[in-house]
């Protein structure tokens, strides 16, 4: 039963009393439900859904630019340039979003108009990504919350001024509260957290520090209540890890963002892998609760409700990328109401809401063990029977591309001197394949669910990653150059990334002194905090840092003595694990696994059933040569609305289409400036209709940059 419901088994006093008690407290955010569209994904159940239907299949072919917003600020960030992944809101009729450098913008929703910009960075170069903001209200006080850098910060949503009252001066700084020394501690957020009451509940990313869950008092910015994600002694989960995990161990985190039910007063948290993503050994060993987890938290006080594991010890660095879908489903001829969790490896777990239980079969099927010295995978791995996954969950020669004879020769050729054994393959020394990679089935844009028909819409990229590891037991007491030391530290530290390799659009760091874009204090910067998916780098000590700066910018001091400034015998000497990463390309730079490379998906909840599936973006200069259509690398999410249709960008070839939510044929497309790596959001303003996305190209996929907000509306 609900639990709200439980609360109305009262005299009829009490029951006008606390429906009354329920309408304040639910009164945060001015939600119609499924027809505005004034929280990250569209409602709290992070469904991506529309009630409204002025655009529909019959005319969405008559879309046109209703107005084009320009953030000027497509070249403020400095590495992977110009990643806007904002999902806009709407309140009464003005739209907040965050900007390519995390200025938080409004505009008029119906023009495009400026209204007001805050700037975090003070005019300084920003750094990150954002997947948009926050909305609270109480009376007349009506606030933006946002996070940049550091920082959560607390605007006022007519002026954007800073609301003093919030923090210390508007802000707070997110590195305090875990337990940890704030100054070792890097930490962003890329998603928005939600708002329940007067709480704002916050994930986060964060390096080398546990990712626990924390809410905050949204007038104040004090911290109301954490949950750890690496348990502490005494708490549930603590026996999954080793002893003194608690003290050392990091991750565990939630980056996806979250979904809220506000009747229950649950927030339901979809949890990332322990760190280091692929290697587990020390106090890695075990389970690893709450790592790659669906937590449900009672929302006003953080305590545990219900957990459900995914992924048990990941070394596939398979986050759970996505907030879940809150939905409702038939079972057994009754309605249920649930939450479906996406995943990375192409499953859809859907849980019972109250308890989460699965309802649909899971086996628990024996995993390949691990070959690393210190390593423990776990020996199973949960599979749901139903939903069908949404992508291939093993492949052999026979699945290698054949969009030309040459490309398939290559591709055999590579195939052959990998270790893969299937789904949860193991990361080892020897050159290992994923599939899927770490970036796909799904991803951060998760799904859309349509709660008329019960089906869930979920587009996936369908590449492999290739990983290995070499293990280097390195004494650093020896008498080296500051060169010699940077060079070493480098290597260890940045080049597994940093290489060029084949399929990185991660910079080189070659040569990076003549870049004149990275000046030396930027990159000092980068590596004290980090950047977008690379992590700070607080191990380092000073002069260790130093040596790396020097290395890179052939600083006159190279041929000096290096000093190690480390305090103990046993700092100096270091067992490093080094990862490398690339995709699995063809010689050409082609996925190198047979289409479709990118998909969308329509699977039916109430039967677990596969109801269509297709190819989601192209190669033109492929299809010219006679390919068939075969989807491509995407990032971003869908909306489905009530006019029968999926909108959804997130392709490499940067088009924004519209497919028919019953068929998964594309009724429009329309080719944007930049690619749609974000999800749209819809809305209606005086009874118009209109459709927008973030413009802005860049991140991962590497195309183009830009800095364009585009909104489509039929003509007048």
């Amino acid at each position: 039963m609900k639990r709200a419901k439980r609360l109305f088994q009262i005299n009829q006093t009490g029951i006008l009393f606390l429906i009354l008690l329920f309408t304040i407290s639910c009164s945060s955010t001015p939600d119609e439900p499924y027809r505005t569209w004034t929280e990250y994904m569209g409602d709290p159940g992070s469904n991506s859904y529309s009630e409204l239907s002025q655009i529909n299949r019959e005319n969405v072919d008559q879309l046109e630019v209703a107005w084009i917003f320009n953030s000027e600020d497509k070249d403020r960030i400095m590495w992977r340039k110009s990643i806007s992944q904002a999902n806009p809101i709407i309140i009464d009729g003005v739209m907040f979003f965050t900007s390519p450098a995390i200025h938080v913008i409004a505009i008029d929703a119906a023009t495009g108009e400026f209204i007001w910009r805050f700037d975090p960075w003070d005019g300084e170069d920003g750094t990150g990504r954002s997947r948009g903001v926050m909305y609270w209200e109480d009376g007349d006080d009506k606030s933006i919350l946002f996070t940049a850098g550091f920082y959560m910060y607390a605007l006022n949503a007519e002026t954007g001024d800073l609301i003093s009252s919030f923090g210390e001066n508007g802000k707070v700084d997110m590195r305090t509260g875990l337990e940890r020394d704030p100054e070792d501690i890097h930490i962003s957020v890329t998603s928005p957290g939600r708002v329940f009451k007067d709480l704002v509940i916050m994930g986060s990313t964060v390096t080398p520090a546990p990712g626990h869950i924390r809410a905050y008092n949204v007038r104040t910015g004090e911290i109301e209540w954490i949950f750890h994600t690496i348990p502490y002694p005494g708490e549930y989960g603590y026996e999954t890890w080793g002893e003194t995990a608690w003290l050392t161990a990091g991750g565990a985190n939630n980056w996806a963002g979250m979904s809220i039910d506000r009747e229950r007063e649950m927030v339901f948290i979809p949890t990332a892998s322990p760190d280091p993503a692929w290697y587990g050994g020390g106090d890695r060993i075990g389970k690893n609760l709450f790592g790659n987890s669906v937590v449900a938290l009672d929302a006003n006080t953080g305590e545990r409700i219900w957990h459900y594991q995914i992924i048990r010890h990941d070394i596939w660095d398979w986050d759970l990328p996505a907030p879940p879908n809150l939905v409702t489903v038939e079972r057994d001829g009754e309605q249920v109401d649930a939450v479906a969790q996406v995943t990375k490896h192409g499953f859809v777990f859907v849980l019972d809401r109250d308890t989460g239980e699965p309802l649909f079969p899971v086996e628990e099927k024996p995993v390949p063990d691990s070959y690393l010295l210190g390593e423990e995978a776990w020996p199973t791995q949960p599979f749901p029977i139903k939903p069908v996954p949404y992508t291939r969950q093993f492949i052999s020669e026979d699945d290698l591309t054949d969009i030309s004879p040459e490309a398939n020769e290559y591709a055999r050729s590579r195939f052959e001197n990998l270790r893969y054994e299937g789904l949860f393959t193991p990361v080892g020394e020897q050159e290992t394949l994923f599939f899927p990679g770490t970036q796909g089935g799904a991803n951060w844009g998760g799904a859309s669910f349509d709660p008329e028909t019960g089906i869930l819409y979920v587009n996936a990229n369908e590449i492999g990653h290739i990983f290995s590891m070499r293990r280097v037991e390195q004494d650093l007491t020896e008498e080296v150059t500051v060169r010699e030391r940077g060079a070493q530290l480098a290597g260890l530290n940045c080049m597994s990334c940093h290489s060029g390799s084949q399929s990185s659009n991660i910079p080189s760091l070659e040569n990076i002194h003549e870049n004149e874009n990275l000046s030396l204090s930027h990159v000092e910067n980068i590596i004290r905090t980090g950047v977008g998916m690379m992590p700070a780098l607080p191990h380092l000590s000073d002069n260790e840092r130093d040596a790396i700066l020097t290395y890179l910018f052939e600083l006159e001091n190279g041929s000096e003595v290096f000093t190690d400034d480390r305090e103990t015998e046993e700092e100096r000497f270091r067992y490093v694990t080094d990862t490398s990463w690339e995709m699995f390309l063809d010689e050409n730079e082609y996925p190198a696994t047979k289409p479709p490379w990118g998909t969308l998906n329509a699977i039916d909840l109430n039967t677990g059933e596969m109801v269509w599936r297709v190819p989601l973006g192209e190669y033109s200069e492929l299809t010219e040569q006679g390919v068939p259509v075969t989807g491509t690398y995407n990032l971003g999410g869908s909306i489905v609305t009530a006019g029968g249709l999926v909108f959804i960008g997130a392709t490499r070839d940067e088009m924004i289409r519209a497919f028919d939510k019953e068929s998964g044929e594309i009724l429009w497309e329309y080719k944007l400036p930049a690619g749609g790596y974000a999800t749209p959001s819809t809305y209606e303003i005086d009874g118009k209709q209109f459709i927008i996305i973030a413009a802005t190209g860049g991140g991962f996929i590497g195309t183009d940059t830009g800095d364009a907000f585009i909104a489509f509306s039929l003509p007048d």
